[in-house]
């Protein structure tokens, strides 16, 4: 994120406006919901996480204990258990439907 000076982009009338609930602060202004893009979508971070995720499930199912799991991913157990739980929860409800 880059820091811009309100005076190079708001007109006087307006930044007198902003320093009235404001004043000689950082703030931040957040995109326009049509304009955010959602986490991942411009790299691959979120297929790594799910791959990461999908092997540390496998290994699990192949009776690795999460205390192995944690010193193999750099994970805390707490964040194992996590990613077991919800890969467990996701594949009941495949194997439902």
């Amino acid at each position: 994120m880059s820091y811009t000076n309100a005076r190079d982009i708001f007109p006087n009338e307006v930044l007198k406006i902003i320093q009235n609930y404001v004043d000689g602060e950082f703030i931040y202004i957040p995109k326009k919901e049509e304009n955010k893009i959602a986490w991942g979508k411009l790299t691959n971070s979120k297929k790594e996480i799910f791959k990461r995720n999908t092997n540390i499930y496998e290994d699990y199912l192949s009776g690795m204990c999460t205390q192995s799991l944690s010193e193999k991913y750099y994970l805390s157990r707490k964040s194992i258990q996590r990613i077991i739980s919800e890969k467990r929860k996701c594949h009941n409800i495949e194997c439902a439907t």
